[in-house]
């Protein structure tokens, strides 16, 4: 058999001779699939090539090169069927994918929501509101259900082709386009009423295209899924008319006085012009404006055939209703502090709703009274006003909340000072100890740390009344140290006391930091006998879970750690705290940080537990600032026109001079003049009836008496008549004397 490489018959697909008789271009290799000479017994190529006849007219035109000039041009190849089918199917995936993601980012219940919280409204026990948060928000309304004129007012302002448009208007769009382009600057949008509500419901206020996109994309699936009314009735639900006020019902309710369905044609003007800049037109603030804008509204109806001219003319300016000279507080301390636990009571709501807090109005104008007339300059104060249980009716956070709303009765945590003792003690009495037990008052060093008394001053062997009264700082370390650094913690959490505290000897006198609010609570707890107590703002506490009740669940104090409690309590008013002396029993403890800082008192009274801070924001020192001075005197101040006593006019009895609230505070006019001769102090110092102080020499220390030599506490009465109480029974006012003396010693560090 011949090679089929030599076979002549074979023809060469790279042959250069020209094929056929047609033109060739010199130099050009042609691919030939003819032999140069056809024989009958062996076809070409293609003859073995099935093909159909579209590709086969396209191998002749190539073949057959360019056709001359002049000839028809080439005929255009059609894109084949599957091809198409292939596009349509993904164009329906890509839609489904974009209906799904739809439904999940922008359901349409969304619509009906409100774009912003809806406002809640606190009131005190009595009734009375005292703040509002959040916008101001009524039912929605159903446009089918409102007169003509109201729905063709917003229809001629806003979007004339409503109810033909498929969720956007190309001419709307032009026409914007086209203006914006004449002024240099965006002064119209394009947007329908359809993409306006789709803005305010599902998307934000950012100017960009993948916004504008999405805005475009939602407006249609609105209009595919609700009714022209349905769209209308959401978008006249939600669109905003300043003044916080959302929803056309809300609108005519705070402007006018009255429904939607009873808006005249001049009101219903009015609200729709407001939609293009409410803030800036709302007519509580510019009325002008807002008139000036009902006229153009009042032109489109006319432009649009919703009225005649005739009817316009009779259209009349309208009048609004008159901003309340004192609107309704929207910041206070007590009302930032209860607002979640009202929204929660509250629970998903739609409209405007009412919570009724615990807050006393009588109470906190009397807090707020004593901080102001404290006589404070840069430093700030704190109040917090509960019943025993937990029911807070009065708060201050600060002295201004206009210039700082930070709430320093909640928010801020200070070392407590002395008034941390309270666990101290209590670990003590739960150890078995009760107010007679004897204790060291002598210096100690613990673990290198050696305490001191702020006095300098050492009695040696006194009862644990007398060293709770004085606020002995070498006691509370020796008793932390005796009963156990745990045992305090324990005392401390059991009272509600969650804030870290250090696990060492020094958490005695106050080093860990607490809040007022919990500090408070956790006399409250002592004052009533149970524990924890937890403050609470609202009047309805939500119940608490089986889990929770199990084991957040209040304990009662046992009664003789109640009574021994109470004891010491009441001693510390006739030590450190007598400055803060009622003319009933009272109970409480003063509290002072490292070079005045922070300076406490906290005590209660009747059915009030009260608790007061005084210091700086930037806790540096203030000299000669501490816890029987000025915090006492706020909560004197308080109390007594809370409780309506009568001024002071009985003294308590002078069983030591301390210099928390003793020699000191007479010359800085910190407490009322006592009348009588004070020992204890190293010279002849004497009050007069008049206040005056007569000091003579120095007199030979007296040694510290022992347990047996200490004067006998009388549980009644707790208060002697001051020998300057006139015949009246009225005393000078609380606070006030004429005593006189140097001012040494007033910046001296205490801690007491």
């Amino acid at each position: 058999m011949a090679d089929r490489r030599n076979d002549d018959m074979r023809p060469d697909p790279f042959d250069p001779r020209p094929m056929g008789d047609g033109p060739h271009e010199p130099g050009r290799l042609r691919y030939n699939h003819a032999p140069a000479e056809p024989r009958a017994s062996m076809p070409g190529f293609d003859a073995w090539v099935d093909r159909d006849p579209e590709h086969r007219q396209d191998q002749r035109e190539y073949d057959q090169g360019p056709p001359p000039e002049g000839t028809p041009g080439r005929r255009r190849r059609r894109i084949p069927l599957r091809w198409v089918t292939r596009g349509i199917g993904i164009a329906l995936i890509l839609l489904v994918l974009a209906i799904g993601w739809l439904a999940v980012t922008a359901p349409l219940s969304k619509s009906l929501k409100p774009p912003t919280p809806p406002s809640i409204t606190l009131t005190a026990a009595d009734g009375t509101p005292i703040a509002r948060r959040g916008a101001i928000i009524a039912a929605p309304v159903v446009a089918s259900d409102l007169p003509a004129h109201v729905t063709q007012a917003f229809l001629a302002i806003e979007d004339r082709r409503f109810y033909s448009h498929w969720g956007i208007s190309p001419r709307g769009i032009l026409r914007a386009a086209w203006a914006n382009v004449g002024s240099g600057g965006v002064r119209q949008g394009g947007s329908t009423i359809t993409q306006q509500l789709a803005k305010n419901a599902f998307l934000d206020s950012d100017r960009t295209a993948a916004r504008k996109l999405r805005e475009v994309m939602i407006a249609f699936w609105l209009e595919a899924w609700l009714s022209k009314d349905e769209i209308l009735s959401r978008y006249l639900s939600n669109v905003y008319f300043g003044d916080n006020v959302y929803g056309l019902r809300a609108a005519s309710k705070h402007y006018f006085g009255r429904e939607p369905g009873k808006m005249n044609i001049g009101q219903a003007a009015m609200l729709a012009g407001l939609v293009k800049a409410p803030s800036r037109l709302a007519p509580t603030g510019n009325l002008e404006g807002a008139r000036k804008r009902q006229a153009i509204v009042v032109g489109a109806m006319v432009d649009a055939g919703f009225l005649t001219k005739a009817q316009a003319a009779d259209v009349q300016p309208q009048r609004v209703l008159a901003r309340r000279a004192q609107s309704l507080p929207t910041g206070t301390y007590f009302a930032d502090w209860v607002l979640p636990d009202a929204r929660d009571q509250a629970g998903e709501v739609q409209t405007e709703a009412t919570v009724r807090t615990t807050l006393d109005r009588n109470l906190q104008r009397t807090a707020e009274r004593a901080i102001r007339q404290a006589g404070l300059r840069q430093a700030q104060a704190a109040i917090v006003a509960m019943k025993r249980d937990g029911e807070v009716v009065a708060m201050v956070g600060g002295r201004d909340y206009a210039k700082s709303p930070f709430n320093r009765a909640t928010q801020a945590r200070r070392q407590p000072g002395s008034t941390f003792k309270l666990f101290v003690y209590l670990a003590a009495l739960r150890a078995g100890m009760n107010p007679d037990t004897v204790v060291d008052d002598t210096p100690v060093e613990i673990a290198g740390w050696k305490p001191k008394n702020d006095d300098g001053r050492y009695l040696g062997d006194i009862s644990l009344r007398r060293a709770f009264q004085r606020s002995s700082n070498v006691v509370a370390a020796r008793l932390t140290q005796e009963v156990g650094v745990r045992n305090v913690i324990r005392a401390a959490r059991d009272l509600g006391i969650s804030t870290p505290i250090a696990n060492e000897a020094t958490i005695g006198l106050g080093t860990s930091e607490v809040s007022l609010l919990e500090l408070t609570a956790a006399f409250a707890g002592v004052a009533d006998g149970r524990y924890p107590v937890q403050p609470h703002g609202l009047r309805n506490v939500a119940d608490k879970s089986w889990y929770q009740a199990l084991t957040d669940g209040q304990k009662t104090m046992p009664d003789r750690i109640h009574r021994d409690m109470l004891t010491l309590l009441a001693a510390s008013i006739r030590g450190t705290g007598r400055a803060a002396a009622l003319s009933v029993d009272a109970y409480g403890k003063t509290g002072t940080s490292q070079s005045g800082r922070d300076a406490w008192f906290i005590g209660f009274a009747g059915d009030l537990v009260v608790g007061v801070w005084v210091g700086n924001d930037d806790n540096t020192p203030n000299p000669g600032l501490h816890g029987g001075g000025i915090p006492a005197r706020i909560w004197r101040n308080f109390m007594v026109s809370a409780l309506d006593l009568a001024p002071v006019v009985k003294a308590p009895v002078v069983e030591d001079v301390d210099p928390e609230a003793g020699l000191i505070g007479v010359l800085q006019n910190e407490v009322a003049p006592i009348a009588g001769r004070l020992d204890g102090l190293g010279v002849d110092l004497e009050v007069g009836p008049d206040g005056s102080i007569s000091i003579g020499g120095p007199r030979e220390a007296e040694p510290p008496r022992r347990r047996e030599e200490e004067p006998a506490f009388e549980d009644e009465p707790q208060f002697l008549r001051s020998s300057f109480a006139p015949e009246d029974g009225r005393g000078p006012p609380p606070g006030r004397g004429n005593g006189r003396g140097n001012e040494k010693g007033r910046g001296k560090d205490k801690k007491d």
